[in-house]
């Protein structure tokens, strides 16, 4: 059987009947991007608030690096490396064409100079000296960066190298690359900070972030720049406002002026016109159950996982939760074992979703309470 309960959130009836009569602020189209491809999502809920062409296959050019990021980041949270590793620096590291961190061939350099190298100044030795440092050839750690991809979800991604240089089988999409800066951000906050470093010093040479966002936008925190002929202008950028966090990419503009400021045409559309509220956190009691045959009589539901929604600002106090659970609940029942789901409905569209698990076990009860639940559900089951 399939109870549904409704239930509203965080705000009265009597609030509601007041503010259900307002006007609703329009939402106006998504302004002109002028890039081949975009996308813009909400962090917290993976709403894509606007995207165009966003599973596109195209050369990420630098983009790539994110993903040489990714693992080096994950490498060193299992303890696999360390940032005081030290990189002995090939000859094949040392040539590398295009942006470069002017490292020098047989030397050794640390794993953390390399990573902020890579990240801030976009280079292309730094990316090759960590992937054979890391897997002990590029071609091998290409093979992890396709393996970490289809991990995440990106699908329509495929790497040839560490950098992003071209290559024919080397591309990715919009969609894709805000996967993977979701998953850089959520993933390893503690390394994230490196992302928003303006410049780096290394032998002498001080380089500058290419993302120019980071003068223009103090919300601005991150994260990748990349530029190839073939690719064009690319940005993938972070911006956090009032705890609300947006993530933009933008693949094929112009020049560096431009995908800057296509980059602030979403940021200022996204904040402006919408907004995201956390509804539920992880194993937070949504609702509770009778529960038959078990040594307590009721179950907490909750999610695993937190709950977020983007909507049009102003919708919130509109939203309403619907929980669906399949009863009769009879024991046992495991901690996390899926019971139902809740549904989040906005002017009876749905926006979110999310399965109700058991936020504790509930073991038999004694042969007793068995025999009275059993006789009991015969009537009121």
């Amino acid at each position: 059987m399939l109870k549904t309960v409704k239930i509203f959130l965080l705000f009265s009836l009597v609030l509601l009947s007041v503010v259900s009569h307002a006007a609703v602020r329009p939402v106006p189209s998504v302004p002109v991007v002028s890039a081949k491809s975009y996308i813009l999502q909400d962090f917290a809920s993976g709403h894509v608030i606007a995207e165009f062409n966003a599973e596109q296959r195209l050369p990420p050019a630098s983009i790539t690096k994110l993903m040489t990021a990714y693992i080096v980041s994950n490498e060193l949270s299992s303890g696999n490396i360390t940032l005081e590793d030290e990189v002995l620096i090939s000859e094949k590291a040392w040539r590398m064409v295009g942006s470069r961190s002017f490292i020098e061939v047989d030397t050794k350099v640390s794993v953390g100079v390399l990573l902020r190298g890579m990240i801030i100044q976009s280079g292309n030795d730094a990316a090759v000296a960590l992937a054979e440092h890391v897997a002990g050839s590029e071609e091998t750690f290409s093979q992890m960066m396709n393996q970490y991809a289809q991990q995440l979800g990106m699908f329509d991604t495929n790497y040839q190298n560490a950098t992003g240089l071209p290559g024919k089988e080397h591309y990715t999409t919009a969609k894709d690359i805000a996967i993977l800066s979701t998953a850089v951000i959520r993933d390893f906050p503690d390394h994230y900070a490196w992302y928003a470093e303006k410049k780096f010093t290394y032998n002498n040479i001080t380089q500058q972030n290419r993302n120019k966002l980071l003068w223009r936008d103090k919300s601005v925190d991150g994260l990748k720049t990349g530029h190839t002929q073939e690719a064009g202008y690319c940005l993938a950028a972070s911006s956090e406002r009032q705890g609300t966090r947006l993530i933009s990419v933008v693949l094929g503009t112009d020049s560096e002026n431009a995908r800057a400021a296509e980059t602030q045409k979403l940021f200022s559309y996204g904040f402006r016109f919408f907004e995201t509220h956390v509804l539920y956190g992880a194993d937070q009691e949504v609702t509770t159950s009778k529960v038959w045959k078990g040594l307590t009589s009721k179950v907490s539901l909750g999610l695993e996982k937190p709950l977020a929604v983007t909507v049009p600002r102003g919708s919130y106090k509109k939203l309403v939760a619907t929980t669906n659970v399949n009863l009769p609940f009879i024991a046992p029942i495991l901690i996390g074992q899926v019971l139902g789901n809740v549904e989040i409905h906005l002017h009876g569209k749905l926006v979110a979703t999310s399965s109700l698990v058991a936020l504790e076990a509930i073991e038999k009860g004694s042969w007793w309470r068995r025999l009275i639940d059993t006789l009991l559900m015969m009537f009121w089951v």
